[in-house]
């Protein structure tokens, strides 16, 4: 058996203790599967003194994450996130030609192509399988299992945590806030949950996964977001009325006018297999030429889902380790000089299927007025549910419309709020069929 592959572990949160258990777990199946053992021989943690749960026995541990990106070793794996001291980190340890592992999915999306830059002209390995959808091999999938694909379209359930806040919403009939605290109380959101909630965590991972399958360079700031705030108990009843859940959905599509890329709610019809991801669960759909769709599903998030990735990606560097570079999978799945600049589709001009949801007082000529503003707009209407008022409340009606562009829909939400007859509080929701 070759030597082993010596590891630097930057981090020993909940993540990198993950690691070190599976690793002494299934260690000699791992290097059954590679011809080395993985081991790792530096670590460097924020407080020396806290109680985790692995064995620290063999490992030189520190407090300086810069002597692990330094250390002798062969990978280092960089489990901390957030965009300084990470980058800094990573970039020594690449330009002293170590492999480099990383979960960092803020870094990647917002600064990746200097990072795959600084990978190429080092001659070093950067995976990343991690950063994305937790033990989902998505990035490998993508990379590597689709190849011979041109992708068109990807659509996913990235963010577990706004993922299992619709579902409590749904299941329980709570509210936004309600059904966020309890994620809170659960752990599945922070303190303070804005990336999450509003969208940013999910834009990362979809600025990666869009980069890969269309072969373009990261570009974080064109994906548009909303955040799931919005969406309202009534919004998934009368969804599950109309025969779709409400999923917090990433999607990138590639057509002649470029490349689109958005966050937002949105309706998925309910015998989809995205609709059926439910809790704190991830789930991806790629639509290939050759291979149609596919969906892969499972643990987007956890300790040991997410040491899965990071493990398998140090196997993949092990089996490689002294490959020349033209051997190595390409960082963003396509050649060094392959990747194409496409224009970006701007989110006026991305079309839809769309939910509007709008609280009328019951009186007659509601719907002719309504349905004539859609008429005039040349707007079909796909399906029209009207929820008759209880004693001294307003209707609700809601309205799924025919493909249109995000504008149209807005430009004709405004016109209809603007009636007198029309409360606050309409809604409007992306609908995603996946023709």
């Amino acid at each position: 058996m070759s030597a082993p592959l010596r590891v630097g572990l930057i981090g020993l949160g909940t993540v990198g203790q993950a690691v070190l258990r599976v690793l002494a777990r299934n260690g000699d199946e791992i290097a059954r599967r590679c011809g080395r053992r993985v081991v790792v021989t530096h670590a460097a943690m924020r407080d020396p003194h806290r109680v985790r749960d692995c064995d620290l026995a063999g490992i030189t541990v520190g407090t300086d994450p810069h002597a692990v990106a330094g250390a002798d070793v062969d990978a280092v794996v960089e489990l901390i996130g957030g965009i300084s001291p990470a980058r800094e980190l990573i970039l020594a340890a690449l330009g002293r030609g170590r492999a480099v592992v990383t979960a960092n999915k803020a870094l990647l999306a917002e600064h990746g192509n200097q990072i795959s830059q600084a990978a190429r002209a080092a001659g070093a390995h950067l995976a990343y399988e991690a950063a994305v959808g937790g033990g989902i091999p998505i990035i490998k999938v993508l990379r590597e299992g689709l190849a011979a694909n041109s992708i068109d379209s990807l659509a996913g359930i990235i963010n577990g945590t706004s993922n299992y806040i619709l579902t409590q919403m749904a299941a329980r009939g709570q509210s936004f806030a309600d059904a966020l605290a309890d994620a809170q109380k659960l752990g599945y959101a922070e303190a303070d949950p804005t990336f999450d909630v509003e969208g940013v965590d999910a834009a990362h991972k979809l600025a990666i996964l869009a980069s890969i399958a269309f072969g373009v360079p990261l570009n974080f700031a064109a994906v548009a977001r909303e955040g799931i705030g919005q969406v309202t108990p009534q919004d998934i009843q009368l969804a599950q009325e109309l025969g779709y859940c409400i999923k917090p959905l990433g999607l990138a599509k590639r057509s002649a006018e470029g490349i689109q890329m958005w966050v937002h709610p949105t309706l998925v019809p309910a015998a989809h297999p995205l609709a059926r991801t439910d809790g704190a669960l991830n789930a991806i759909r790629v639509h290939g030429d050759a291979v149609g769709q596919i969906v892969c599903a499972g643990r987007g998030a956890g300790g040991e889902a997410t040491a899965s990735a990071v493990i398998a990606d140090l196997v993949d560097v092990a089996r490689m380790q002294g490959a020349a570079p033209r051997h190595l999978v390409p960082d963003l799945g396509f050649q060094p000089g392959a990747l194409r600049e496409l224009p970006v589709v701007p989110a006026g001009n991305v079309a839809s299927a769309y939910y509007l949801r709008l609280r009328v007082a019951d009186e007659p000529g509601v719907l002719r007025a309504i349905t004539s503003i859609l008429a005039e707009l040349d707007i079909s209407i796909e399906a029209i549910l009207q929820k008759e008022p209880r004693e001294h409340e307003d209707a609700t009606l809601a309205i799924i419309t025919s493909e249109i562009a995000d504008a149209r829909a807005r430009g004709a939400l405004e016109r209809m709020q603007a009636l007198p007859f029309v409360r606050p509080g309409a809604s409007r929701l992306r609908v995603e069929h996946f023709e």
